[in-house]
């Protein structure tokens, strides 16, 4: 059964994780104040940055600049956008 979080980027009551997405202080903090949907958001953010920045993750600045951009994401902030990737409307399908 999933837990309902505050979810700080859409400021709404919505389904929470089923568990950190990784240990430490960072992974529980999201787990108690992000959506599923809106971690599922990002990790497709994140794979279309990682492709078309060419990041290699185990890099630590691409990991720095990963990390301040999924900061940014899931407070609702702007964040770098994709060359060319243009969203597919969930209703044409």
């Amino acid at each position: 059964m999933s837990h309902l979080v505050n979810c700080q980027r859409y400021k709404k009551e919505l389904p929470g994780l089923e568990k950190p997405p990784f240990p430490g202080p960072k992974g529980l903090e999201i787990y108690q104040s992000v959506s599923k949907q809106a971690w599922s958001e990002w990790q497709e953010h994140q794979t279309r940055l990682i492709n078309e920045k060419q990041l290699t993750v185990t890099d630590p600045s691409a990991r720095k600049y990963l990390m301040e951009q999924m900061n940014k994401f899931l407070n609702g902030e702007e964040v770098d956008s994709i060359e060319g990737f243009v969203p597919t409307d969930p209703s044409d399908n």
